[in-house]
């Protein structure tokens, strides 16, 4: 018997989310019905948005694909979702995809939403797709040439896939840097050099920004060489950053480069569209070492009593994976 209903997380207000039912539509011509395995948690941007820090500026900027409702709340958001195909499109079915979707156990999208998974591919480390996305697509940004010496700030998952990338380029010098010493065991299961940034090599040819702090944000001017560039990750959403630019930023030309996923790196438009880019991210994913970017998992009813953990920082968190409950 067909599902009619569906589950999914929703922010009610700032700090407080529940699950809710909702009407399950039937898969029309050219759609699919997904079963979530899994998604994950964008920690970053989803604490922005359980907590009502989204700009007022950016609410149309922000809106994720499938989303439902508006900000700040209620609002139903997020983007990792990993699913199998139940019923719709005949060369779908039964395939394992991902989906730009929100956390919700049960959805229908147009078949061409989704994204089959690679051979190779477990559906459990792909919920990282998202983050390798926006990891590739700060690479491109960033441009990182062969025996460059690069330092990336901030051992989150983004700046850990970062260096991971950079470090497959020859002759790379590559160190990822953070203020938390554990994460020196995820750089290595990455194969990558860690520093804590008092220990941090300078004079960089280029440093990648991805820790969401503004301290991280000033350390990283202060490791670029003379006339290196300095590539901003980090999205502060509402909050304000000071930086040392009345000191030896102007002498030094630096230059100070955003990046940010949802646009297209510059002289790659013309060939690449978003469903390439992704088909690359999850290609690469296909590397077992990634799991070690995978801090911890729950199922998916405990998410209303996470989400306010996983925002206020509790723990040592990378990319939080939740399991859906399977049939019975």
């Amino acid at each position: 018997m067909p599902h009619v209903t569906a589950t999914a997380f929703w922010t009610l207000a700032p700090g407080q989310g529940a699950l809710r039912q909702e009407p399950l539509a039937t898969p029309g011509p050219g759609e699919v019905a997904v079963r979530t395995l899994y998604s994950g948690i964008s920690r970053g941007t989803e604490s922005l948005v359980f907590e009502g820090r989204v700009p007022t500026s950016e609410w149309q900027r922000m809106r994720a694909p499938f989303q439902a409702g508006d900000f700040p709340g209620p609002v139903k958001y997020g983007y990792v979702s990993v699913g199998v195909v139940e019923a719709g499109e005949p060369a779908l079915v039964g395939r394992e995809v991902f989906c730009l979707y929100p956390h919700q156990d049960r959805y229908v999208v147009p078949a061409a939403a989704v994204t089959p998974l690679p051979d190779g591919l477990p559906a459990a480390r792909a919920v990282l797709a998202a983050n390798m996305e926006t990891a590739l697509n700060g690479v491109w940004d960033a441009a990182p040439g062969v025996g460059d010496h690069i330092s990336v700030v901030g051992a989150g998952v983004v700046g850990a896939l970062v260096a991971w990338l950079c470090a497959a380029i020859p002759g790379t010098r590559v160190e990822l840097v953070d203020v938390a010493s554990g994460r020196s065991a995820l750089a290595e299961a990455l194969g990558l050099d860690f520093s804590l940034p008092a220990a941090a090599r300078s004079e960089n040819d280029l440093v990648i920004h991805a820790s969401g702090n503004p301290e991280g944000l000033r350390l990283a001017l202060a490791l670029a060489g003379d006339e290196a560039r300095v590539v901003e990750m980090s999205w502060f959403g509402s909050g304000e950053v000071t930086l040392p630019l009345g000191e030896a930023f102007h002498s030094r030309r630096l230059t100070l480069q955003a990046s940010q996923v949802g646009h297209m790196a510059a002289g790659r438009t013309t060939r690449w569209d978003f469903r390439r880019r992704l088909a690359l991210a999850l290609d690469l994913l296909r590397a077992p070492c990634l799991d070690a970017l995978i801090s911890g998992e729950s199922d998916f009813q405990e998410l209303p009593a996470l989400m306010p953990r996983l925002a206020a920082g509790e723990g040592d968190v990378l990319c939080h994976r939740l399991r859906y409950p399977t049939p019975s």
